[in-house]
């Protein structure tokens, strides 16, 4: 992987549209504060941001990160090299180890009534299948009396595939019947399609099984493939997470496959697919937090810090959970070490990995390194999603309300005035890395967006990709760290941690070794 600057033509193609308009731009948005240091990062990041080529780096040349694969430790070499040549010192810190497993090809068609290639994923740490294809009938999991009924139905599975997700009445999302739809079409369909997941979750529930422990029955019965949908409630979007199965594949397919699948099988059609699959096991692997540092020059032992999880989900890219946050800290730091490479305190990022599965790079760090974590200034975490940033709260702190103010004050008005603020607010007890700070009473803050459609689209999805990235949102997003950072390094005070009359959440270890007894 490249680490020495490149610009792709499509870049390069989109920087000068960009730079056309610019002076006008940046004379409008971003008036001079008077900072020299504040102004020189915004004239920066307004004229030279290396977002773009980043993001191509990551997403489209790394790709995915999850936990435990060759990506994820790519990732970590990748930023600590790129850390390096803006001389930046940086390094990965192990804090565990965890299942490593690889993405092979996978190849998923219909053979009869027709031919057809089907749109499908094969699940995070699913078995692969080695050089062989596995061709058979599909079956539905069908509503049973109770989990005797399951029983005696389970030899059936054996040599076929089998579907346990409903089938979607329709993949159009609800906003769009809503804005089409007669009333009346939109009420009969929004409470048919309520009326059919209660209905499937009691059929599951009358296996005896559930979720997790359905897949394994199967294929203990000689099932040889496991398929299911699970719609995001978008168009062509699927979340994809992790198998339960040990043996064979359990494969996501898109809505629209998965119901013509379903259809044919409901039809006695009796549809045959063929499947291919192909995944590593790696056994235990390594895992490591990739941590920047510019050392400060006053408080050397006091500590601002910027942070982001690096890892992700691997049904798409991870381009904005979380690459938007990662590449908003990359960008930020790149501007204060260019502008500001003497600071007062010492400035720290962390890039976490393991946060998908429980936020355990950051717990893991927090418990390593109490001598950094009692004597934080602040934190500033970034994670859900591509937008501009919106919400800043006092994380349930008494006292944070006047500094956060008078460091936001710096930022110019095209940002902050975009920007509610809400104090002492409410401590966060999980969601993102942040979290692992607060629980210990160390004032960590996490810079909310603008969702962007980020829960249906994006979040965990097969469709979190480069092209959903909204880098003008970023750019601002950058700025914005990198200031609010420079502001807490050079406020003579402390910040206050006293905590506010509200419930505080407990500090959870990290989970140090995972996946491994699957």
């Amino acid at each position: 992987m490249k680490t020495t600057p490149y610009i792709p033509s499509f870049i390069a193609r989109y920087k000068a549209a960009f730079v056309m308009g610019l002076l006008l731009y940046s004379s409008i948005s971003f008036a001079q504060t008077g900072n020299p240091v504040i102004d020189a990062m915004v004239k920066e990041e307004t004229n030279n941001s290396q977002l773009e080529i980043l993001a191509h780096e990551l997403c489209d040349g790394i790709g995915p990160r999850l936990l435990g694969s060759p990506q994820m430790k790519a990732a970590n070499d990748w930023a600590v090299a790129k850390y390096k040549s803006w001389g930046i010192d940086a390094r990965n810190e192990k804090w565990g180890e965890w299942r490593g497993w690889e993405r092979g090809i996978s190849h998923i068609d219909m053979i009869s009534p027709r031919v057809k290639s089907l749109e499908g994923t094969q699940l995070a740490w699913s078995p692969g299948m080695g050089k062989k294809t596995v061709t058979a009938e599909i079956v539905i999991l069908p509503d049973l009396a109770d989990s005797n009924a399951f029983k005696a139905w389970l030899p059936s599975v054996k040599g076929k595939f089998v579907m346990i997700s409903m089938c979607q009445p329709t993949g159009r999302p609800d906003d769009n019947l809503k804005e089409f739809a007669l009333k009346e079409t939109f009420d009969k369909d929004t409470a048919n399609r309520s009326a059919m997941t209660k209905a499937w979750a009691l059929r599951i529930r009358k296996t005896g099984k559930t979720n997790n422990t359905l897949p394994v029955a199967l294929e203990n019965a000689g099932a040889v493939g496991i398929l299911i949908n699970n719609w995001s409630k978008g168009w062509g979007v699927d979340k994809i997470f992790d198998a339960k199965t040990k043996i064979v594949p359990t494969v996501d397919i898109g809505l629209e496959d998965y119901g013509m699948l379903y259809r044919l099988v409901e039809s006695g059609n009796s549809p045959t697919i063929s499947v291919h699959t192909e995944s590593k096991e790696l056994g235990a692997v390594p895992t490591f937090n990739t941590i920047g540092e510019i050392k400060g020059t006053e408080k050397p032992n006091e500590y601002v810090m910027l942070s982001a999880h690096f890892d992700s989900w691997d049904g798409g890219t991870g381009a904005t959970d979380n690459g938007t946050g990662t590449l908003t800290m990359m960008e930020a730091m790149r501007l204060l070490k260019k502008f500001y490479p003497n600071p007062k305190r010492t400035i720290l990022v962390g890039h976490w990995s393991g946060e998908e599965e429980g936020l355990n790079g950051s717990r893991a760090f927090v418990e390593d390194h109490p001598e950094i974590v009692s004597n934080l200034q602040a934190l500033f975490n970034q994670d859900n999603g591509t937008g501009r940033v919106i919400n800043l709260t006092g994380q349930g702190f008494k006292d944070v309300e006047a500094p956060l103010t008078k460091w936001l004050a710096a930022v110019p008005d095209t940002i902050k005035n975009r920007i509610r603020t809400r104090f002492p607010g409410t401590p966060s007890g999980g969601g993102s890395d942040n979290a692992s700070f607060v629980a210990v009473g160390a004032p960590g803050f996490s810079l909310s967006s603008l969702n962007w459609a980020y829960s249906i689209y994006t979040w965990h999805t097969n469709r979190d990709t480069y092209d959903k990235i909204i880098f003008d949102d970023v750019r601002n997003n950058a700025m914005l760290t990198a200031i609010m950072i420079y502001m807490a390094c050079e406020d003579p005070a402390k910040i206050s941690t006293v905590k506010a009359d509200v419930k505080w959440p407990t500090q959870t270890k990290a989970t140090r070794r995972g996946g491994l007894d699957k």
